[in-house]
């Protein structure tokens, strides 16, 4: 019988979350199911000439025809933060000792200002993301399961992922060599940019704000006392380089 105690409690909200945890830069869902997700550069393709457009049309649909396994393109449109761009203004105003261009970079901050006010200043990301299905990892979907979800995963996590990494990461590398044919910089997001990403999906009137880094959670604010006495016995039994008096 288990241990009531080391039972891991989930709170209801989780319950109805389809992501069970996102870990070595990849997202494990429920069912053993993963993916990872990239983060591409756009072309303004209204800019290109004819001859540039056809190509670039062309090299996207030889990228599409090239591939053997799904992916799914996902644009999310937020309100731009310009916060931490206001604040680099202001520094710079601090930091300007010339009164005339301190008179523009400050008529330039009131400028950006009444822009954010009065107009919604759109930032767009473009992601791809390449899955990896549960019945890559051997897991079949019965009638029950589709209509009932299991509640823990079909195999231990850290052998989901291993499995996750060797069927993703090539298919992974080979987009980023597709994209680098199209003009676009493309890399794979880390653990902590995916967590922030979700943050953000489930909580979207949380524009501007940012989670603490992982390590924050688990370093500990005050260093035990014996680390510090262990630390100044050191240094007080090392002996000295220096030359005899």
């Amino acid at each position: 019988m288990a241990d009531p105690l080391k039972i891991p409690i989930r709170a209801s909200t989780q319950e109805h979350l389809e992501v069970e945890d996102i870990k070595d830069d990849i997202v494990l869902m429920r069912d053993g199911s993963c993916c990872l997700v990239l983060l591409t550069t756009a072309i303004n393709f209204g800019l290109l000439s004819e001859k540039e457009q056809d190509a670039t049309i062309y090299a996207y649909a030889a990228l599409l025809n090239s591939l053997t396994f799904p992916i799914q393109i996902m644009i999310r449109s937020q309100r731009k933060d310009v916060t931490a761009y206001l604040k680099l203004l202001d520094l710079e105003l601090v930091k300007q000792a010339n009164k005339l261009l301190r008179e523009q970079i400050q008529k330039y901050r009131l400028f950006i200002e009444e822009i954010v006010k009065k107009n919604d200043v759109l930032d767009k990301q473009f992601y791809v993301i390449i899955p990896f299905s549960a019945l890559e990892l051997g897991v079949g979907k019965t009638l029950t399961a589709m209509v009932k979800p299991q509640k823990n995963l079909p195999f231990d996590k850290n052998y989901i992922l291993e499995k996750a990494k060797m069927a993703l990461i090539p298919k992974r590398d080979h987009l980023i060599r597709l994209f680098n044919r199209l003009g676009l910089k493309t890399r794979q997001l880390k653990t902590e940019e995916l967590i922030q990403l979700f943050f953000k999906i489930y909580n979207p009137g949380t524009d501007g704000q940012r989670l603490a880094v992982s390590e924050e959670y688990t370093t500990p604010m005050v260093q035990p006392a014996m680390k510090k006495t262990e630390i100044n016995n050191q240094n007080q039994t090392q002996p000295t380089t220096g030359g005899q008096t």
